[in-house]
């Protein structure tokens, strides 16, 4: 059969003078013989009018030797099935070098391709808005989502926008990557070794996860996962055997490996199986039917976004007295919170109400005379560059949203009024507390930085005889005003947990894994709340897909955190749009660390593939195929006894 290679002329549109990206072309080659690298006809790159030179990118790159600076040569027998290419933005960027990309992390800009070297760090330090091929030598062998760990011997790709767009289209695992520096373009070849990498990968994987679980549970059913091993090894054998059909029978191999990875991990008694989620439903028997497709995937746990934008789901008697928007409008006429909690207990779910706490939301005050910030603009958040604004500042890097001043009582009491009266009222089993941190702060310098409110100035002014606005980070005094805006977003969780405490209420917070950028870009320093049992457990997020990223940020926290301080590991593999494949790595690795738990993000991006691996494998109690399941004791509401009027998990 001849080759046949259709080249699609591209042409990259610039948003900015300083984003500019090649679109996809794409060739799919179907070939039964060996196509020189020669023989391919070169697309045709059209470069951008408008784009960063190289004066803007840092260069700072490994050796030209690395492979992955290498033209990729086809070898004897190799097929290329697909081949393109596409437009760096930058490399290794920084806030001085890629400024587009200079507020948002990992200095990657809106649509923007951006290659990661060693020579960045350890990770990418992006958000969870992309998506990330980890290359090892000039070999794909992660797809990632966010924040990747960068290897020593490779890079990562990361994209934005278009650009990921391009890579969801372009970039497989196996797929192999050259990066040509003179021309500033990423070429990427899936071959037939692509289809061999990939197939050998998900098999070894599969056989891995098998072994674990037959070592720490003589009566672990392995028979199933076992039988779609055996038929992946199959597969290969025939994909090995036959270059025409290298394609079919490899697709059929990672096919097989992928149930097996599916079906490989049992169900865990007392493993909370939990949930986010933001309610849309506007009637009861809305909520019975999401609640029923819960309790059929298997989930224990629903953590119900109650308090967000600076609203409240629910008729709130606290909103009402300050003059705020009173309930949210979408909901007038029931309330939505007391239907979730009767039903979700009636089902045997408990509820959490998720409490994004310093967080007011991205619409205007202006727009919005009845809002929080309206009514009271001076409890706003604002920057260092902002300092003189009548208005609160926004928070780029997050939606351009604003947040609320932690060091400010009054905002402090307000919220507390709000969190006691969801306790007293409607008695949930627990309440989530969010966003309890300053905003994101990304950038240059302490231009970027947050809480230079005129009640925050004045107060640190009064302690140390300095206006903060005067300091930069080489003052001795920095630290101070560091200490000073950790301890305002501690007092308010040692607050929240005395509330628990008092009601016999779980409290749990949202954490970031990376503790020192916690500390550095939010001010929030969740080992003192753990070292002083603050509160009952964590709830870090892990923005990726990447299993062995997860199982890093895991042990980041679990390394730091008191014993006493439960741990839920907080999944992202949903909103990412991972595999279901993915989710179930992530779950192993949790059960690898001992976590109490999982808690997927969440439950708008919980599709029904997601469902049917959940509730036919991991979360599924029943499943006939399991044998006898992996035993932890039941968690039990009780008292505990170092904690009086304090219950935890036993």
């Amino acid at each position: 059969m001849r080759l046949k290679h259709i080249i699609t002329t591209f042409a990259v549109i610039a948003l900015t003078a300083a984003n500019c990206m090649a679109d996809e072309i794409s060739p799919m080659l179907t070939a039964r013989r060996r196509p020189s690298l020669t023989e391919q006809k070169q697309p045709v790159v059209t470069e951008p009018s408008t784009c960063l030179d190289n004066s803007e990118m840092n260069l700072v790159i490994p050796e030209e030797t690395a492979p992955v600076f290498k033209p990729y040569q086809l070898s004897k027998g190799e097929v290329l099935f697909s081949y393109t290419k596409a437009w760096i933005n930058a490399i290794d960027p920084t806030a001085y070098t890629n400024r587009s990309g200079s507020y948002l992390p990992g200095a990657r800009g809106i649509n923007q391709l951006v290659i990661y070297t060693p020579n960045y760090g350890p990770r990418t330090n992006t958000n969870e808005f992309g998506a990330e091929a980890v290359v090892e030598d000039n070999t794909v062998t992660e797809l990632s989502g966010a924040d990747s760990l960068i290897p020593p011997n490779g890079i990562v790709i990361s994209g934005h926008g278009k650009a990921k767009t391009w890579m969801n289209t372009s970039i497989k695992v196996g797929t192999k990557i050259y990066i040509d520096r003179s021309s500033n373009l990423v070429y990427t070849y899936t071959t037939s070794e692509s289809y061999i990498f990939e197939s050998e990968k998900k098999i070894s994987e599969a056989e891995q996860m098998l072994s674990y679980y037959r070592a720490i549970s003589p009566d672990y059913n392995w028979k199933l996962p076992n039988s779609y091993i055996n038929d992946a090894r199959d597969y290969l054998k025939k994909a090995r055997k036959n270059p025409d059909e290298v394609q079919k029978y490899s697709k059929l191999a990672i096919e097989a490996s992928n149930d097996a990875i599916k079906s490989v991990v049992p169900y865990k008694k007392g493993e909370l199986k939990g949930i986010w989620l933001r309610p849309t439903e506007t009637s009861e028997a809305e909520i019975i039917a999401t609640l029923n497709r819960l309790q059929q995937t298997g989930i224990d746990n629903v953590f119900i976004e109650t308090y967000f934008h600076g609203k409240t789901i629910f008729p709130s008697k606290t909103m009402m007295a300050y003059g705020f928007t009173p309930q949210y409008e979408k909901f007038t006429g029931i309330d939505p919170l007391e239907i979730w909690i009767r039903e979700a207990h009636k089902r045997g779910i408990k509820v959490h109400t998720w409490f994004e706490t310093f967080y007011a939301g991205n619409q205007s005050p202006n727009d919005n005379p009845n809002s929080i910030l309206a009514k009271n603009p001076s409890w706003g958040n604002k920057t260092k560059k902002d300092y003189a604004s009548t208005l609160p500042s926004k928070s780029a890097s997050e939606h351009n949203g604003y947040f609320l001043d932690p060091a400010n009582p009054y905002v402090q009491d307000f919220l507390l009024k709000l969190t006691d009266e969801i306790i007293t009222r409607y008695k949930p089993d627990g309440i989530n507390i969010d966003y309890i941190r300053y905003p994101n702060t990304v950038g240059t310098g302490e231009a970027s930085s947050w809480g230079y409110t005129e009640y925050a100035r004045n107060d640190f002014k009064s302690i140390f005889g300095v206006d903060p606005i005067d300091l930069v980070k080489s003052d001795p005094l920095w630290l101070e005003w560091n200490n000073y805006r950790r301890e305002k977003i501690t007092s308010m969780v040692k607050k929240i947990g005395e509330q628990g405490r008092k009601s016999n209420t779980y409290i749990s917070a949202v954490i970031f894994p990376d503790r020192q950028a916690a500390l550095d870009n939010k001010q929030q320093d969740w080992k003192t709340w753990t070292t002083r049992n603050y509160l009952n457990a964590f709830t870090p997020l892990f923005l990726t897909c990447d299993s062995k990223m997860a199982n890093q940020m895991m042990q980041d926290v679990l390394k730091v955190k008191s014993p006493n301080t439960d741990f839920y590991a907080g999944l992202f593999v949903t909103f990412m749009s991972g595999t279901d494949e993915d989710l179930i790595r992530q779950i192993h690795e949790a059960r690898k660390v001992n976590a109490n738990g999982v808690i997927l993000f969440d439950y708008a991006h919980l599709n029904n593939k997601y469902v049917n691996t959940l509730s036919t494998s991991v979360f599924a109690s029943h499943s006939p195929i399991r044998g006898r399941q992996l035993y932890q004791p039941q968690p039990q509401i009780q008292p505990s006894k170092k904690r009086k009027g304090w219950w935890i998990f036993k």
